[in-house]
């Protein structure tokens, strides 16, 4: 009688065992995901929610993984890097405590520079666009980049963006007031016209501008690019890339442009 009842009881037991089993898997390969997913590049969205995306070496993969979307901006009156007169122009919308705006900075940047910018195939103009919850610093150092190209042109201005992403640890805590002076002597600013233009509303009022073309745009998260044809009027109507893409992403979208 033992034997039968404990026989019965495994009975019972092994499809709850089963169940079990496949609920533990499923959530296993949903944790995987995840992690792939947040190591493979992403975006810092307004609402605070991070996207991901996968790092791919052969550019029609990663043109089918992320299909831009079509986006229209303008140049306007913003630092630029590279030949003004370049065929392609990718207009970035950055926040610099934006960690994926980091990662871009680190990973694809200096591809994208090598391969297009010093060639004379494209511009980058860099717009500011920082996110709500990575304020007051996020705004702090747009409105520092824009002092520091106040003394010495766009030149002095990448040379503080660069220094900006090589010392932030990002997430709106990666610097902060005496760092950033820190900068400012480090390239040599005149440290009393930078403080001055640190605290004009002029400059706030331009951040606060790139915030509104951005949006127009069709930017929601940081890094968010519009690349296409360089006019005569300063409007870029191209491609929309969103996210710490790879460079592959990049290539998919400018190499058909300049053929």
């Amino acid at each position: 009688m033992i034997l039968k009842s404990k026989g019965n009881l495994l009975e019972k037991l092994v499809p709850i065992l089963l169940v079990a089993l496949i609920g533990l898997a499923f959530a296993v390969g949903m944790l995987w995901q995840k992690v792939q997913n947040l190591e493979g590049g992403g975006t810092t969205r307004i609402a605070g929610t991070q996207a991901g995306g996968t790092q791919v070496g052969n550019p029609q993969v990663a043109a089918q993984l992320q299909q831009p979307t079509k986006g229209v901006t303008i140049v306007d009156d913003d630092p630029v890097l590279g030949d003004k007169n370049a065929l392609i122009t990718i207009v970035e919308f950055s926040d610099y405590e934006c960690p994926f705006c980091k990662r871009h900075f680190d990973e694809t940047l200096p591809q994208l520079v090598k391969n297009y910018v010093d060639t004379g195939k494209v511009k980058i103009v860099y717009r500011d666009f920082p996110l709500s919850f990575h304020d007051p610093m996020a705004t702090k150092e747009a409105i520092a980049a824009n002092c520091a190209r106040e003394q010495g042109g766009d030149k002095k201005y990448f040379e503080f963006h660069d220094e900006i992403f090589k010392r932030t640890t990002s997430n709106g805590n990666g610097l902060n007031d005496e760092k950033i002076q820190t900068i400012a002597k480090d390239l040599g600013l005149n440290t009393g016209k930078f403080s001055t233009c640190l605290s004009n509303q002029a400059q706030a009022d331009e951040v606060k501008k790139d915030i509104a073309d951005g949006t127009a745009a069709g930017a929601s998260g940081t890094p968010t690019f519009v690349i296409g044809k360089t006019t005569s009027n300063g409007e870029v109507d191209g491609d929309l890339v969103v996210g710490a893409q790879p460079f592959a992403a990049f290539q998919a979208v400018i190499d058909p442009m300049l053929q």
